[in-house]
């Protein structure tokens, strides 16, 4: 089974940046679905971007405009480049990976999460 990693969490103030990574222990050519979810304390489990195989994108709109989800195929990696942050932002973000058989049935892994804290 795949494994998922994420790194590129930590403290940053409000308007800043952040660049997350998960990198991934096969390729990530063999996974359907790789995007970001984030848990804020208290709160449940959101959806924050996605990207497909073949390059497909989506993002919720509390971060549209300021949150780019990319993948580099070479590395094994996907990225959430997180940019004008704010204090909602803060959460756990996790990474996660939709695995074939198919785009309704699959094999869904999470990572462990990097935390992400925005504070002034």
């Amino acid at each position: 089974q795949v494994q998922l990693m994420e790194s590129g969490g930590g403290l940053v103030q409000p308007g800043g940046s952040l660049r997350l990574s998960c990198a991934a222990s096969e390729s990530i050519l063999s996974i359907n679905s790789m995007g970001w979810y984030r848990q804020a304390p208290g709160k449940e489990r959101e959806s924050v971007a996605g990207i497909t195989r073949g390059g497909t994108t989506n993002y919720a709109d509390s971060v549209k405009g300021r949150f780019t989800i990319s993948k580099d195929n070479a590395k094994n990696t996907v990225y959430l480049q997180m940019n004008s942050l704010k204090t909602e932002d803060t959460a756990v973000y996790y990474c996660d990976a939709r695995i074939p058989p198919g785009w309704t049935k699959y094999t869904e892994v999470w990572g462990q999460g990097t935390r992400v804290t925005v504070s002034p």
